[in-house]
């Protein structure tokens, strides 16, 4: 019997691609752009565009790309994820995340408590669905989409920078203590399929691992860099840095991202986790006195001075920015268009069921911004209020603020509670979007288990999409709106470690023109 070539070649045939491939693969990589483009500027929102992009494309609605091609995307888009959370963590103020973590922690309890416990009102009382499956699917809702967070944060930035601000720290905490909860459920999920199935399986450990391993992660990294690593860097290696620049730069980055991902999916726990603990691993490591060699005033300066070396942010944004922003991102968000059954959601009951879940969910975590006025009128003081508000009116036109404010009294606390409105706002409908961790913990509870139905699945997706939709479109015209006043408010920008009062009033003559060209 003949055997042919293909099948024995120790090697992969090159085959030129037809026409018909390579005007289908162009095509969904010019609309991902399009969408996106178009989203951007008309919703303020730019994840929305290669969403539909996906639904269109994928199998759900034309079927257009072929199936392997849209797995293969799908690994590719979650790579994309992956280097969003790592450049989330690269960017992070940690300064900012230690002052604000209790505040922080609040906010998750709610971001998580709430849903699941609204969702046994309405799914378990009200639509008669099991009480596992309300589980799961309360548990999907819990999640906060962190790639989705930290693309309405890098697409609000031209407005105001989020992750130099109170409540953007706020939103990254609260959003990253969320995802590792959910993620720690969708584990746990996973093996509920076991036990489903009559499966020998330690209830226990099921619980218990993940939980275990993010708590480890999140102590030990900190501690590890703070009294090891850190040390060890700054002493023996990052003057080295200086003469490869980028090149030792991006070799660390890739090391450290793959160690970290690496021991967080081994431990039991997210690798998204881990990309996030992997840049806010190297952003501390550095020294941060002004000679140190990372410390520099831009990317040119790093690269041109024999004694300097570019940030982690700035190698980021040499070898990697543009292919995240322009390919692996887009595919990313057309990969959960990829995941969504379009046609079964649009029958009568799914909708209503649907939208009625929609809006409770999406007040479940809505309710997170209101810690922000409540903690403004716990810890207001007035006399502190006063003095910044002398600096921030000073920076701004030169003008003495006694001359509309005679004493610190004369800052209430109504006042202070009044000016964090727009940062609640900010906040709640940033937690609102749940993206990808949200269909992925839906979709393990729907393939790997028996308890949810089909019924709970699609009302689950409907309010996923919807929130994903909602969530970054508010967002985007809340900035627009109040970016300014969010960015001079006591919730806004604050000014670096080793950032002068110069930088400082810098920062808010940028924001200034940018406030006005827009």
């Amino acid at each position: 019997m003949a055997t042919s070539v293909s099948d024995t070649a120790p090697f992969l045939q090159y085959h030129e691609p037809t026409i018909i491939d390579i005007l289908i693969l162009i095509s969904f990589f010019a609309f991902l752009g399009l969408a996106e483009y178009i989203s951007s500027k008309l919703i303020r929102a730019g994840i929305i565009g290669p969403i539909i992009v996906g639904i269109i494309y994928g199998e759900p609605l034309a079927n257009i790309l072929h199936h392997v091609w849209q797995e293969t995307f799908l690994y590719l888009g979650y790579i994309g994820l992956i280097l969003i959370i790592f450049e989330g963590g690269l960017t992070t103020r940690m300064d900012l995340l230690k002052d604000n973590f209790t505040l922080s922690m609040l906010g998750a309890a709610t971001g998580v408590i709430a849903p699941i416990g609204l969702s046994y009102i309405l799914l378990y009382l009200g639509f008669g669905y099991g009480a596992v499956e309300t589980f799961i699917i309360g548990a999907a809702l819990s999640a906060t989409s962190l790639g989705t967070t930290f693309a309405v944060i890098a697409s609000a930035s031209k407005s105001v920078d989020l992750s130099q601000t109170r409540v953007g720290a706020v939103l990254v905490s609260a959003a990253v203590i969320d995802d590792v909860t959910g993620l720690v459920m969708s584990s746990v999920i996973h093996d509920l399929g076991s036990l489903s199935s009559g499966g020998n399986v330690n209830l226990g450990w099921l619980i218990g691992r993940p939980i275990v391993a993010s708590a480890a992660m999140a102590i030990l990294t900190p501690l590890l860099t703070k009294y090891f690593f850190a040390p060890v860097f700054r002493k023996y290696i990052e003057r080295r840095f200086a003469k490869l620049d980028h090149l030792s730069n991006i070799t660390l980055m890739i090391l450290v991202l793959c160690a970290f991902i690496s021991i967080a999916s081994y431990a039991g726990t997210s690798v998204l986790f881990g990309a996030f603990l992997a840049g806010a691993f190297l952003t501390y490591i550095p020294s941060n006195h002004s000679d140190g060699p990372f410390v520099v005033m831009s990317r040119e300066e790093g690269e041109q001075r024999h004694d300097k070396s570019p940030t982690f942010v700035h190698t980021f944004e040499y070898y990697l920015l543009d292919a995240q922003k322009y390919v692996l991102e887009p595919l990313f968000f057309a990969s959960i268009g990829f995941a969504i059954p379009f046609l079964d959601l649009w029958t009568g009951e799914a909708i209503w069921k649907g939208v009625v879940y929609t809006l409770l969910m999406l007040v479940s975590k809505f309710i997170v911004g209101i810690w922000v006025p409540i903690w403004s009128a716990v810890k207001h003081d007035p006399k502190k209020a006063y003095e910044e508000r002398q600096q921030q009116s000073s920076a701004a036109d030169g003008a003495p603020l006694e001359k509309t404010l005679s004493s610190p009294h004369s800052l209430s606390r109504t006042a202070a509670v009044k000016r964090s409105m727009s940062p609640a706002l900010l906040l709640g409908m940033a937690m609102v979007a749940r993206g990808e961790i949200g269909l992925l913990i839906v979709e393990i509870g729907y393939n790997n288990t028996s308890y949810v139905s089909s019924d709970g699945f699609i009302t689950a997706i409907w309010a996923i999409l919807l929130n994903t939709i909602i969530g970054p479109i508010f967002v985007g015209v809340l900035i627009k709106m109040k970016g300014d006043d969010i960015g001079r408010g006591p919730w806004g920008l604050v000014p670096g470690p080793n950032q002068s009062k110069g930088e400082e009033k810098g920062n808010n003559d940028r924001l200034e023109a940018q406030t006005e060209g827009s």
